[in-house]
């Protein structure tokens, strides 16, 4: 081992998926597992859209793509962008990549030179200082909190900002809060990380769920900065591995040019299936998951809260609760653990999310129908009830 890498040292393992692979293996033993841990919708994706890559594959249109993807698809995202926010986007623009991994990995590696830092919220999604580790960046990551509801504002940003200050990553709404960052802010972040002459790089992967209000994006607000969205989340595509960055005209080519070398293309039936997943059949089918998703949400987190876990700020958005537990254990981890093999609940402990006093949250993904929710909710409730919790 003593070739490997020196940066992999600082690639920490994902390991919500060493918690999955556990409770997989208690359901292989006859186990009932409530899976609360897993950022994955239980929904199966939508079958106009299955359809659309069945009658691809049927039609032979299985090899490689142009690799800012096909044109009819960067279209159709640019039309999605003009019919539901309002907000004009050139196709040429879009680059279609391999999951929002593949955007991440695109828009880090034609940002950022060795030894630049990149600012980004603590909790986060991990994945997104990896990212910057790969490319021998330094990921700076803020602590936030229910003050700021758990996102950078302008004020944290420039506070913190550094001579090696490359770019800013945010995320709305945000894995593993569900917060928004509200419009008025979103442009004062902008406007504060041009001024500053950086980047802004806005993770909207979860764009279309969110509850109580319309979402929007941050296309609306200027040309001059990067978003990632996905196939993924809303639109039920995981497996498909599908997602796409908007960039500003000067970073097309050169991330034309990467794409070519790093993966070539998007997988092409994943393409050709997404041409439907705009249709307003398909709109319909994904509204409906969503609506569901709410109301998982306005059940869950009054039951958590009731239980004694802290959730101080209401998510707005995505499908996770990020609670606190400190009131019940020192030990995310070990609760954790312990909840999943004596109460059958797998949930996400809050290592996974950054150095922001981890020990003391867990994330609850509402990724389950509510009936399993509710059962989840009573293994919890007798959980705490047996003392199993003292950690």
């Amino acid at each position: 081992m003593s070739n490997v890498a020196h940066r992999m040292q600082r690639i920490a393992p994902f390991y919500v998926m060493d918690l999955l692979a556990q409770a997989r293996q208690l359901e292989a033993q006859g186990r009932s597992i409530i899976h609360m841990e897993i950022g994955e919708s239980d929904f199966d994706t939508p079958a106009p859209i299955i359809e659309a890559g069945q009658a691809a594959l049927a039609s032979g249109e299985t090899h490689y793509t142009p690799a800012k993807g096909i044109p009819a698809l960067r279209e159709a995202i640019s039309g999605f962008y003009r019919h539901y926010y309002q907000t004009d986007l050139d196709p040429s623009r879009v680059i279609v990549t391999p999951g929002a991994t593949g955007a991440l990995q695109l828009a880090m590696s034609v940002l950022i030179n060795p030894g630049e830092s990149v600012l980004m919220a603590d909790p986060g999604y991990p994945c997104n200082r990896h990212f910057v580790e790969l490319v021998e960046g330094q990921p700076v990551a803020l602590p936030v909190g229910p003050e700021t509801g758990y996102q950078l504002t302008a004020e944290l940003v420039e506070a913190a900002w550094r001579e090696d200050t490359k770019a800013v990553l945010v995320a709305s709404p945000s894995n593993p809060t569900g917060t928004l960052i509200a419009d008025d802010e979103m442009q004062r972040l902008y406007t504060t990380v041009q001024r500053l002459g950086g980047v802004l790089i806005v993770d909207e992967i979860y764009q279309g769920l969110v509850y109580d209000q319309v979402g929007g994006t941050a296309l609306r607000y200027a040309d001059n900065l990067f978003v990632i969205n996905s196939f993924s989340k809303f639109f039920g595509m995981t497996g498909w591995r599908l997602g796409w960055l908007v960039a500003p005209d000067s970073f097309v080519d050169p991330i034309d040019r990467l794409a070519q070398n790093i993966f070539l293309s998007a997988p092409t039936l994943s393409q050709y299936a997404a041409l439907s997943a705009f249709t307003p059949d398909v709109m319909e089918i994904l509204e409906q998951h969503r609506q569901a998703f709410q109301q998982r949400r306005d059940f869950l987190l009054p039951a958590l809260r009731e239980l004694g876990f802290s959730i101080p700020v209401t998510p707005q958005g995505a499908f996770y609760l990020y609670a606190g537990c400190g009131e019940l254990s020192d030990d995310s981890q070990a609760f954790a653990g312990r909840l999943l093999q004596e109460g059958g609940v797998a949930v996400t402990p809050g290592l996974d999310f950054g150095f922001n006093h981890p020990e003391s949250h867990l994330r609850f993904a509402y990724t389950t129908d509510l009936d399993r929710l509710k059962e989840g909710v009573e293994r919890i409730k007798g959980f705490l009830s047996s003392g199993n919790n003292n950690i």
